[in-house]
């Protein structure tokens, strides 16, 4: 677009004041592409717009911090692009949801884990997989905090029924306490269910681990072993959820066979 009006192009410098060149590259294509001409139609610069957050100048060591991105955004979607802004909400909402989901992940995380918090995590941070020596030490932690089993079983249940509860593998750090299930017995983790203390968030636990993808060495032996009272009972959380995915895994696994 032209900007004829210099209070046009006056806005435009102010949303595109910078703040600092810290000294990175994002690795993604960018979102917006500027193309500044002179007065004869000659290209002065391009500029690449990124995340509603930074800008790529080729003159410039490195990313530049905007100041103000959201100005930049405004000037955008004032001027017929309102998908920067629009992308830009959402990104900030899910991150929103992603502190929540952590915090109350972190908040449900059984008592005698203590200080494993951060290498956790990290597991998301980096995408990797929580090596058996860290299993080790989480398990042995628990047997000394929980040693009766179905104390243990009740309180990895509801841990991995914290977070965002999803079937899918993501995020990586909430897959930790369904790994720890894994290596529970079958029996151990039925009686849990049966105990007179468990609740709808273990039961959102349970279904969380027996119906999702190769969840345990032995899982269509394990699933075949639940009671059908109990069966019915976790794919009717799985149907009232309204998480879509769990549902959509839980009836092949829980639902009773037609006739």
């Amino acid at each position: 677009m032209g900007l004829s009006d210099p209070a046009e192009s006056t806005q435009l410098r102010t949303a595109m004041a910078v703040e600092s060149v810290p000294g990175f590259h994002c690795m993604c294509g960018g979102d917006v592409r500027f193309e500044l001409f002179d007065r004869n139609g000659e290209r002065l610069a391009v500029v690449v717009l990124y995340h509603g957050a930074t800008l790529r100048w080729g003159h410039w060591e490195s990313d530049a911090v905007l100041a103000d991105g959201r100005l930049l955004l405004a000037w955008l979607d004032g001027h017929g692009m309102p998908g920067p802004m629009q992308q830009f909400e959402a990104d900030r909402q899910r991150a929103e949801e992603g502190t929540d989901e952590r915090r109350n992940w972190l908040a449900a995380m059984p008592a005698g884990l203590e200080g494993t918090a951060d290498r956790i995590l990290d597991l998301s941070r980096t995408g990797g997989m929580p090596t058996p020596e860290l299993l080790a030490e989480l398990t042995d932690r628990l047997q000394l905090t929980f040693p009766v089993p179905v104390e243990r079983v009740l309180a990895l249940l509801h841990w991995y029924d914290s977070g965002s509860g999803r079937c899918s593998g993501s995020p990586v750090h909430e897959g930790v306490p369904g790994e720890l299930l894994g290596r529970v017995p079958i029996a151990d983790l039925l009686a849990a269910l049966a105990d007179p203390r468990a609740e709808e968030r273990h039961d959102a636990g349970a279904v969380r681990r027996l119906v999702g993808w190769k969840t345990r060495p032995r899982q269509k032996r394990d699933v075949g072993a639940l009671p059908e009272a109990l069966r019915a009972r976790l794919l009717a959380h799985a149907r009232r959820s309204g998480d879509s995915d769990k549902h959509g895994r839980a009836e092949p696994w829980l639902a009773p066979p037609r006739a």
